[in-house]
């Protein structure tokens, strides 16, 4: 009975994946009517109309460069402020560096919307409200306590002997985490860089709620356009999604070796 379930629980499952795929991808290349007259059945004469009207009528082109600005800055930011906060929690002796260590991930026990009022409180006083670059700091702030997590527990899996023999060379702190630690980390700093790309790239939350002006949208809020109150533009919201999940692939892919690795390092090692 197992033998028979499984393979049907698990077409289930894949169809519940690919079927909503198709649906946006046909839709992409058709207009309105024929989405809702037959939105599983590929077009009949596709049409690339959508994804330019997109582009230009959508003000996608301006959104995805906002995107990508805010994304690789935060990445980037984290990334740095991460990995040097993981390295002091994990060389610093006793219980200080575990104390230091769950303060700063302790982040990811309170929810995002319980910090929203008191951010925005703040970042409006600094006058950060309405700007990538505050954008950049509330994202780096969400996602920090993920970062944290990731790098310190692949961080503390390094021998001791290694920093030791980088002391009888005459290296410091710094130099060993420069010449020692990131080396090393490289697998487990793409796992946390793919997985800050995906939360920083599809945020909607913050942007909603820190941009106003229709100059510094990103690509998730731009999206919303295409939803109106009587009527949404559906082939024209697909070809928008399609768009922004261009760059995802691509990351991915071009980092999958590294992601692989930072997933099975633990479990090697151990």
């Amino acid at each position: 009975m197992t033998k028979t379930l499984r393979p049907l629980v698990l077409t289930l499952g894949a169809a519940t994946v690919v079927v909503p795929l198709l649906v946006v991808v046909f839709g992409t290349f058709k207009t309105l009517p024929q989405l809702f007259d037959s939105p599983l059945s590929p077009p009949s004469s596709p049409t690339l109309d959508n994804y330019r009207r997109a582009v230009d009528e959508g003000g996608l082109g301006a959104a995805f460069g906002n995107s990508v600005l805010v994304t690789a800055g935060a990445v980037v930011l984290t990334l740095a402020v991460a990995s040097l906060a993981a390295f002091f929690c994990a060389r610093v002796p006793g219980r200080v560096g575990w104390i230091v260590f769950g303060v700063l991930v302790a982040g990811l026990a309170v929810p995002a919307q319980a910090a929203i009022v008191p951010q925005y409180v703040l970042f409006d006083r600094l006058g950060l409200t309405d700007s990538l670059f505050g954008l950049v700091l509330v994202d780096t702030t969400m996602t920090l306590p993920t970062a944290v997590f990731i790098l310190g527990g692949f961080l503390r899996t390094i021998p001791e002997e290694l920093y030791e023999a980088a002391e009888l060379d005459g290296a410091g702190p710094l130099r060993s985490f420069v010449s020692l630690t990131l080396p090393l980390t490289r697998p487990a700093l793409a796992t946390t860089g793919i997985f800050l790309f995906v939360m920083d790239w599809n945020d909607l939350l913050y942007p909603l709620l820190f941009i106003r002006s229709h100059e510094q949208r990103t690509l998730p809020l731009a999206l919303l356009d295409f939803q109106g109150e009587f009527q949404t533009q559906y082939p024209l919201l697909f070809a928008g999604v399609v768009i922004a999940s261009v760059p995802v692939i691509v990351v991915y892919v071009l980092l999958q070796r590294h992601f692989v690795s930072g997933l099975t390092a633990g479990a090697v090692r151990g």
